[in-house]
């Protein structure tokens, strides 16, 4: 495989690039109108306009543009990044249709793990606890006023393809379940397609703790210990540390190996991660992102191990060049994200 086409923009293009560029691939970048003249475009080897007139959301969204591009220049692999398509089952399927090789699970991973519902079936069944509450469809707003009341209040009702802290809603009583349900639904449907809605007992003072994994496609999975992410804003990360502090060897060992046994259940293979919440010592399993993650930063400077650079030797059918007695924590990291919300001001 000589060349790698990312399909995203910013940070995460280039920081993919750098690691391309090491293993000797030439490197496309996909910009849209209004990034013209981002940093990205000059990173790469070549750079090339995608959704001319679309704006500058829908050109990074546009699967058939991106394809028709990858096609058109020779391109064997495409790494998605973070956010826009990189867990879209549908654009990993048009990549292996067009036989060009997406730098990520297969689609069917995607699909299981993607899934709030069914990632948290298949964490259950692997021996992970999760959090407590209704794991499936919710009918109707009457249905979701009976599970909150069995839950307990508070309690959060979360869109199932959600992400970002989008489709989040918190409920202290019927009343915010019957004022909320709906609206929830709504924001699932226009942010992500799918309108289904899951509820579950909201922990209130937990810890944020997520295990990174990575999978071959040989079967060899392993776990590059945890972060931590419990320093928040409007449900999104703020401050991210490995390792997390106060975690034991012991915690460490018994979580990770769950992880690693669940990804084994569903022939996962690239990088991802598990979320869990953290109270009273016990791990309740929440999600997993089947991409590479903002933090990922912090995971590379303590274990020494390149994620990015594993993703795209993973997808090119080599195997893990690490098991897991290599993998150890050296000294601290910390990743703090600086917001410009309102940057008129």
């Amino acid at each position: 495989m000589k060349k790698l086409l990312v399909a995203n923009r910013s940070e995460i293009a280039v920081r993919i690039f750098r690691s391309a560029t090491e293993l000797n691939l030439r490197t496309v970048a996909i910009y849209a109108e209004e990034d013209r003249f981002g940093v990205h475009r000059f990173k790469a080897d070549e750079a090339y306009l995608v959704g001319k007139g679309k704006g500058p959301v829908a050109a990074y969204l546009d699967i058939d543009s991106i394809i028709s591009l990858a096609i058109e220049k020779g391109v064997d692999l495409i790494h998605p990044g973070y956010g826009f398509l990189s867990e879209r089952e549908s654009f990993a399927k048009a990549c292996a249709d067009a036989g060009v090789t997406f730098i990520g699970p297969p689609p069917n991973a995607i699909a299981a793990m993607g899934d709030k519902i069914e990632s948290k079936k298949i964490a259950r069944e692997a021996g992970v606890n999760v959090v407590p509450g209704f794991v499936g469809e919710i009918r109707d707003t009457d249905h979701a006023v009976e599970i909150s009341n069995d839950i307990g209040y508070p309690v959060m009702m979360k869109a199932s393809a959600g992400g970002g802290g989008k489709g989040m809603r918190l409920a202290y009583s019927e009343k915010d379940v019957r004022e909320g349900f709906e609206a929830t639904k709504r924001e699932g449907l226009n942010s992500f397609g799918d309108d289904r809605v899951f509820i579950e007992k909201f922990i209130e003072d937990p810890r944020h703790i997520e295990i990174q994994i990575l999978g071959d496609k040989h079967g060899n999975v392993i776990y590059l210990n945890e972060r931590e992410c419990s320093i928040q804003r409007r449900h999104q990360k703020v401050v991210e540390e490995a390792p997390a502090p106060g975690i034991t060897e012991e915690q460490r060992n018994q979580i990770g190996q769950l992880c690693v046994d669940a990804c084994k259940r569903i022939g996962y293979r690239g990088a991802g991660t598990f979320e869990f919440l953290y109270e009273n010592g016990e791990f309740h399993f929440i999600e997993m992102n089947t991409r590479i993650q903002v933090e990922h930063p912090v995971t590379e400077m303590v274990t020494g191990v390149d994620l990015v650079g594993e993703q795209l030797r993973i997808a090119d059918g080599q195997e893990l060049r690490y098991t897991q007695d290599d993998i150890h924590i050296r000294g601290h990291a910390i990743e703090c994200r600086i917001n410009a919300e309102h940057p008129q001001t």
